[in-house]
Order: C-alpha cells, then sequence, then structure tokens
C-alpha cells in the first residue's frame, strides 16, 4: 500500500503544527526498510481493531516514562487525529515512574503543540497536549505501564528503547509486542546539542507515527 502523503481530514491544527505534521508526512522515504515492515505491522493491529469498531489502544513502553514513549505517544495520537482515524487510543509507561522530562516536553512545543503542566514544581506533573484550541487533551504524566490510565489488556505495547524492551520480554495483557527502538536524547542534556538532539528525535517519531497511521 502505497503511503498517503497528505492529510484527509478537515481538522483543524494550530497552524504551526500543521505545517510540521505537512513537512513530516514528506519523508517516509527515508524511514528504512525494516522500520517500515515493524511499523506495518503495528498499522495493521489498529486496521484489525478499528474494522470490529473496537478501540485499538498503544501503549508505548520505556525504561523511566520520561522522553521516547511520550514522544511516540503524543505522536501516534495526532498522526490519527491527522488522519481522521477514529477509535485510536494512545498510551505511554515505564518499567518505572520518573516525570515527563522538561526537555522533551519544549521539543514538542517547539513543533507548534500548546503543552501546559497543572503544576510545574510537583514531581511527576500532569501536563495537558494540545492540537487546536478546540481539541480535548492528551493528559500526559510519567507512570510504570500497567498503571492506570493504560490498558492491562486488548492492546499494542510498542517498545520504544532497547533497556525496556530487554527487560520486559512479556508485556502482560497485551495482543501484539512490537520494538520500535529510539535513540535516547538524553546523551546531549546539557550540551550545546541538547536542542537539536531533541528536535531530531521529535521529528524521526513523528514521521514514523505519520508514516504508521497513513497505512491504516
Amino acid at each position: 500500500m502505497t503511503p498517503n502523503k497528505t492529510s484527509n481530514t478537515s481538522t483543524a491544527f494550530y497552524p504551526s503544527l500543521k505545517h510540521y505534521l505537512d513537512d513530516a508526512a514528506t519523508r517516509f522515504d527515508s524511514i528504512l526498510g525494516d522500520r517500515k515492515t515493524d511499523l506495518a505491522k503495528i498499522a495493521d493491529y489498529v486496521r484489525q481493531r478499528l474494522s470490529k469498531s473496537e478501540p485499538a489502544k498503544l501503549t508505548f513502553i520505556c525504561t523511566h516514562n520520561s522522553r521516547r514513549s511520550h514522544l511516540s505517544q503524543i505522536w501516534a495520537q495526532v498522526a490519527a487525529e491527522y488522519y481522521g482515524l477514529v477509535g485510536v487510543e494512545t498510551f505511554s509507561g515505564g518499567t518505572e515512574a520518573t516525570a515527563f522530562n522538561p526537555r522533551a516536553v519544549a521539543a514538542m512545543q517547539r513543533c507548534g503543540l500548546k503543552i501546559v503542566a497543572d503544576d510545574p514544581t510537583a514531581t511527576n506533573p500532569r501536563y495537558s497536549v494540545f492540537t487546536s484550541d478546540s481539541s480535548a487533551p492528551q493528559i500526559c504524566f510519567s507512570k510504570a505501564y500497567g498503571d492506570a490510565p493504560n490498558p492491562n489488556k486488548g492492546y499494542c505495547a510498542v517498545m520504544t528503547c532497547s533497556q525496556a524492551d530487554d527487560a520486559c520480554p512479556l508485556v502482560m495483557g497485551c495482543d501484539l509486542r512490537m520494538p520500535i527502538r529510539y535513540e535516547d536524547p538524553k546523551v546531549a542534556d546539557d550540551t550545546e546539542f541538547e536542542a537539536q538532539r531533541y528536535d531530531e528525535r521529535s521529528a524521526q517519531i513523528c514521521s514514523e507515527m505519520l508514516y504508521m497511521m497513513s497505512l491504516v
């Protein structure tokens, strides 16, 4: 199947976010073949669930649920909205809970998303993520992958880092377990390349989640 390259939904996005998504949807050729194959398997899972009028639940799992799993959760939900897919629900969790890292939050804000913390001074703030002023926000905070509101059955577990992938050979309750690993932007923390690395990782994940949802 040839993936769609442009949005097929009339959903309103913030203009800067819409521009970012449209640009990301032109970069599918940069995704490696093996990754496309794995992303297509998740797309098949989503398609099968939606064809049965059942919710397609995706939980993105990384060790600390602080960076890559949140980026994946948010971009997967935005990608579903971009392609007008109703019934896709995205979640994230870790093998332990920490906090949604503020560097990752800032990277998402630079893409055009509006992200507001309920209490920025909290150890583990709850963030509301908006794609437009009229959209219902995603609520993002760090949690273990088995904790509420994450599903405990009937979902696809997407392993976004090698440590969590290796530590969790069996994820209880999932229908499908797929490793889609990403390099951790944490390696650039507190260096002159920090923002660049986070932006690169966000851009990669955005493009791959758009590709995946374009196949549904």
